[in-house]
């Protein structure tokens, strides 16, 4: 089962992806700029979401294949119990950055991003531009080699 958000902004692919502004697992902050010059999946998530943890296991390879080529994954967990969010990410073996924005379904994130479901994704291309979003399987892996290319 999964909780509705109202719209809140308009996000569409060929659009610059908005800032993201978080913390991490360590205590630093993550700035999705930051991470300009690489193929980014944004990939909204939460430790409760069964769907997103099954989701987990196709991120990593995607992630252990193109990582070195370029690949970044950027976890923005919507969990309200930080606890959790960690137990997830060590159960899930995820080593990608990982960031919580701590307030469940009022995650700010989560509104400006308009998710109104998760696992929900964005792929962003080197130059921070929205390319796909919500893709998956194949797609996506083709999809993440093409902009690596560029």
């Amino acid at each position: 089962m999964c909780v509705v958000l109202a719209s809140f902004s308009q996000i569409k692919k060929g659009k610059p992806a908005p800032e993201i502004s978080l913390i991490n697992m360590e205590g630093n902050q993550i700035n999705l700029s930051d991470l300009k010059g690489k193929v980014v999946l944004i990939d909204f998530w939460a430790s409760w979401c069964g769907p997103c943890r099954n989701n987990n296991p196709r991120l990593i390879k995607l992630y252990q294949k193109y990582h070195d080529k370029g690949f970044e994954i950027l976890g923005v967990s919507i969990d309200n119990n930080a606890q959790d969010w960690k137990q997830a990410v060590n159960e899930d073996h995820l080593e990608w950055i990982q960031v919580d924005d701590k307030n469940g379904w009022n995650a700010s994130t989560a509104k400006v991003y308009n998710v109104n479901a998760i696992p929900s994704s964005f792929l962003i291309d080197k130059d921070g531009i929205i390319r796909e979003i919500d893709l998956e399987g194949r797609q996506l892996e083709s999809k993440i080699k093409s902009l690596l290319k560029k």
